[in-house]
């Protein structure tokens, strides 16, 4: 968020400043007890159970138990649940459930994990609360109505749009621009009803709180004395407690000697604190990062403190109470207060010092980033496959218990490495490695299920080693047609595709990108929503004159010899074009790059040039700045490292591969970076149109060197002012104006890029599609660079003691999709291209062999299909078994607690999301109208339609959110006119997410 805009908010909410007339009354506290879990960071999941959070749950049940006063607020679900599952007795069961009844036990926010919100994609923060959530309301009947995402690393305008439709009433935050938060604590302007989408506005708007300066812990300060304040129980021991109990660095015990000093700390911390506010009310988090794993030492502290305290309240002008969230926020609802209106722009990047920016995490560990993005779209494709398998009946030999224990793995593998600590990279080495194990294991479960349904066979093949060839599936897991390439490697060049008719289809051969004793094949395939299509690759012998057989046409190579990059070239350019019925792309056969793109819709040539380059990171903190894996600190621009540009370009019947190879030293066997560009030769008609307009890349980079962060620099002749728009979690665009900043300005200019970027001029627009987050900045006019890759080591103490030095050696792939049109143009393709590449394609395939019998494929059924600016976001068997009558559910409840509720198989959950932003394309911005009973015929007939919250544990006829007062007369986006309960005609209006329990005719 900008300067002017940050003035802009300020001065709205200055104007709302009344007068601080109640500072001469009584200040009301609230003692927010909580124990801050990271879901791996420096110690892995099983580490942490092991040292505190089994504890932490075991011991806090039993005080609550102990002191009816007392309270305790719950995170994240990934500790609670293998507490649950693992640890917790059965009196310690029902303790749990006595808590909740009474509020003295609270779970906010609900989710999985904590999950970072800058590099996160929509759909996987959906599946972490949604996995939370479900697990809560089936266990307990519960809903979680308040956030708590203090610790995320800035934060995104998704989030606020995302926590109104599960259902929360109020939003905490942290993480904010210390300038700004700064000025904001001054105009007590720290709370505020934030309007996340600009679209939706105060239809999904939510009460937002911003904690102060001291962010979510306890001061650590106290004035009498040099230990730890308010934190007795001390500090966890990894990886097993100590045997004696005894824990190091306690701070001092409360006695009848001190307890007037730890009072006046307090107090005087509070009053600091309310300053800073318009009520009357202090939230006071009382805990911080492993803490309350002995919980009896924690409130036999507190507790006579607390009571000294408010016997002379009288005197301190304060009194002082356990809370939950819930406590704090109705008390600060019943003020009835006016609040000020933050808009759609989000708090991002996020600099806790001046040379302090949070933006080097947006780049941190590529690779997991890729594989996280990997996993989920897997998980998305496997999720409508195994539905499609379930509808009407199943029609293999498949357990569906043992596939919905393949999904659940994935589920939670995908949902753990959301943590704000995970596929952030700011993690420790070996828990990335946890990451990773879990999500490769989940993985190969999936595949396992997407084989035993699509080929019927229970393993898949990776590369044919037979004599005969291949059977492959391809499978489109989107709602729309789709025509796409999509590539198999093979080990023989000589090959006859044909389709489920036994009729040849387009395809080409040629040498494989990876494998040098291997071959790509390429195959142009159009499939229909939610549908398959069928090959079988065979291996000829001779050329097509020998054999009745066409055979898949091999492509050509032509290679260019590697050309230095300060090489002067003549006068007259030699460029080689490239051309599709939408681009011509045109490189210099002197240097081996990129000239320059045509575009035909308007017919207009952008100067591009693509190169790489790498900042060079100081690793030594005396002599000033470092970066880190969460901290970018560029001490100088970015310097080109390669010396030569070799290049070969393979064409095609269906597409052109242009293969740029970079090298440090002209005489290098190996390059450091490379780009692969492919324009397919296809025409721009409705089924090919996303096809022809883009051009994909898939770029290799590393392994690095010592202290380098490698960028990829596209520079342009767009006349773009040096402002980028970036996507908030694939969600909605954020303008990003450039800073001129007096410290660190390279860096506090970059923003996090989950799936989209662009600049654009007057004429034209250049989009960047990304299949996995990265950090984009544009420094000069027309220019877009994209961190990929970062390798560091600094002598920090804190890095060193931790091992959070980043020292990565990996090389990373990653990829990107270019489409360049008239605004026009672009606004209206680059949404569905952008998911279109997230969830390609699924192919699966086995061996052939010569004496096998006909195959029986599955059977196709009718396809699903959305209209164009409608994405199925997710279909869905979640095996969730609560009712969907919430007093039923609850009940059910009461008459017993079944362990493991027998998972139900009938519920579909389907969730669709409407894409575009009212007023942005002229048509694909209009509300869409379906029926639910048509579009989903081909999975059955469908008997009910129930709507609920965004996780799914509300009945949307039944949810009423808290309204807070604004000062506003402004009249947002209308609302969606009421349907009729249990109506499958919907209708879903521009930005909406709407979800549905949906059952079909058994």
């Amino acid at each position: 968020m900008g300067p002017l805009l940050w003035l802009s908010l300020l001065g709205q909410l200055l104007l709302l400043r009344p007068p601080a007339t109640w500072s001469a009354g009584r200040i009301q506290v609230f003692v927010l007890p909580h124990s801050h879990m990271d879901v791996g960071w420096v110690f892995t999941v099983q580490e942490s159970m092991r040292a505190y959070a089994a504890n932490v749950y075991t011991t806090v049940v039993a005080e609550l138990t102990r002191g009816e006063q007392r309270r305790f607020i719950a995170v994240e679900q990934e500790f609670f649940r293998l507490w649950w599952d693992g640890v917790a007795s059965e009196q310690q069961k029902h303790q749990v459930r006595q808590l909740l009844d009474e509020g003295r036990l609270e779970f906010v926010l609900g989710g999985q994990v904590m999950h970072d919100e800058a590099v996160t994609h929509l759909d996987d923060q959906i599946l972490q609360l949604t996995e939370g959530h479900g697990f809560l309301y089936e266990t307990f009947g519960i809903q979680p109505q308040f956030s708590w995402h203090v610790d995320p690393f800035g934060a995104s305008a998704t989030t606020p749009t995302l926590f109104a439709m599960a259902g929360f009433n109020a939003h905490v935050i942290s993480r904010i621009d210390y300038n700004l938060k700064d000025a904001m604590q001054e105009a007590q302007a720290l709370q505020f009803v934030w309007r996340g989408s600009p679209t939706l506005s105060e239809k999904q708007e939510i009460f937002t709180h911003v904690m102060d300066c001291y962010s979510y812990c306890t001061p650590s300060h106290i004035p009498f004395s040099n230990r730890s304040g308010f934190y007795w129980n001390g500090v966890a021991v990894f990886p097993e407690p100590p045997p004696d109990g005894v824990y190091p660095n306690m701070s001092e015990p409360v006695t009848l000697d001190n307890i007037h000093l730890y009072a006046e700390a307090l107090v005087a911390n509070v009053k600091q604190r309310a300053t800073w506010f318009r009520t009357p009310h202090v939230l006071w988090p009382w805990g911080c990062d492993k803490q309350f794993f002995n919980a009896s030492v924690q409130f036999r502290n507190m507790d006579p403190l607390l009571e000294y305290i408010n016997n002379r309240a009288a005197q301190y002008g304060i009194s002082v109470q356990y809370a939950t969230l819930r406590d704090y926020f109705q008390a600060l609802h019943a003020s009835n207060m006016t609040w000020g209106i933050h808009d759609h722009h989000d708090f991002l990047p996020y600099s806790s010092e001046p040379w302090q920016a949070w933006t080097g995490f947006y780049a941190s560990r590529s690779t997991l980033k890729g594989l996280a993005r990997q996993a989920s779209a897997m998980l998305y494709a496997g999720e409508s496959m195994f539905a499609r398998y379930m509808w009407p009946k199943p029609h293999g030999t498949m357990d569906p218990t043992w596939a919905l224990q393949q999904l659940q793995q994935l589920r939670w593998a995908v949902s753990e490495v959301q943590h704000h600590d995970a596929i952030t990279g700011t993690e420790s080495p070996k828990v990335n490695n946890m990451y990773v194990e879990h999500l490769g294991t989940a993985m190969l479960g999936i595949r396992k299920m997407m084989a035993s349904i699509a080929l019927d066979r229970p393993s898949v093949s990776d590369i044919d080693t037979g004599p005969v060839g291949y059977f492959a599936s391809v499978y489109n897991p989107l709602a729309w047609k789709i025509t796409t390439i999509v590539t198999l490697t093979v080990a023989f060049p000589n090959v006859n595709v044909t389709d489920e008719l036994d009729q040849p289809v387009s395809a080409q051969i040629q040498n494989s990108t990876n494998d040098p004793s291997a071959y790509d094949l390429l195959i142009l395939t159009t499939i229909p929503g939610l549908s398959y299509r069928h090959y079988k690759i065979r291996h000829t012998y001779g050329d097509q004159a020998d054999t009745k057989e066409p055979v898949v046409p091999l492509a050509s190579t032509l290679k260019f010899s590697p050309k230095l990059r300060n090489q002067t070239s003549q006068e007259v350019k030699l460029l080689i074009p490239v051309t599709n019925d939408c681009y011509t792309l045109l490189f210099d056969q002197d240097s081996n790059m990129l000239h320059s793109i045509q575009e035909r819709q308007s017919n207009r040539t952008v100067r591009m040039t693509q190169e790489f380059l790498e900042y060079w990171a100081n690793g030594d903190v005396k002599q000033g700045p470092i970066s880190d894996n969460y901290m970018f600190t560029s001490n100088d621009t970015a310097k080109p490292t390669w010396e030569a540009v070799g290049m070969e370009m393979v064409v095609g019947p269906l597409a052109t591969d242009i293969r740029q190879y970079f090298y440090r030293n002209i005489i290098d066997q190996d390059y450091i970076y490379s780009i692969h560009s492919r324009l397919a030769h296809v025409h721009p008609n409705p089924a090919g149109e996303l096809l022809c307009q883009r051009i994909e890349q898939q770029y290799r980079a590393g392994p690095l060197e010592l202290n380098r962060e490698a960028i990829l620099r596209i520079s342009s002749d767009l006349n773009s002012q040096k402002i980028l728009y970036s996507d908030n979690n694939g969600y909605q665009m954020q303008q990003r104006l450039h800073k001129a900043f007096k410290s660190n300005p390279i860096a506090r200019n970059y923003y996090p890029m989950v799936q989209s970027a662009f600049i654009e001029d007057d004429k034209s627009r250049l989009v960047l599609l990304a299949d996995q987050a990265h950090g984009v900045s544009s420094q000069e006019n027309g220019q877009v660079e994209v961190m990929l890759h970062r390798r560091l080591w600094n002598n920090l103490d804190w890095n060193l003691k931790y091992n959070l030095t980043l020292n990565d050696t990996s090389v990373v792939h990653s990829g990107l999709w270019l489409l360049l049109g008239p605004k026009s143009v672009t606004t209206g393709l680059y949404p569905r291209s952008g998911v279109a590449l997230q969830h390609r394609p699924i192919v699966l395939f086995r061996e052939l062999t010569e004496e096998e019998a006909p195959i029986q494929r599955p059977q196709n059924h009718r396809a699903v299909t959305l209209p164009p600016n409608l994405h199925l976001q997710i279909l869905s068997i979640p095996g969730w078994n609560y009712s969907s009558n919430h007093g039923l559910h609850l009940k059910n409840l009461q008459r017993g607690h079944p362990e493991k509720p027998q998972a139900n198989l009938q519920r579909v959950l389907l969730r669709l999301h409407h894409l575009y932003e009212a007023g942005e394309d002229s048509v694909l911005s209009q509300p869409v109208t379906v029926d639910l009973k048509v579009t989903l015929q081909g999975l059955g007939s469908v008997v009910a339609v129930e709507e609920r919250s965004l996780t799914g544990t509300w009945d949307m006829h039944r949810l009423q959110r808290w309204q807070w007062r604004t000062r506003t007369g402004h009249q947002g986006n209308p609302t969606s006119p009421a349907e009729s309960a249990g109506s499958s005609i919907i209708t879903v209006y521009p930005k909406e997410i709407r979800t549905f329990f949906v059952y079909f005719q058994q």
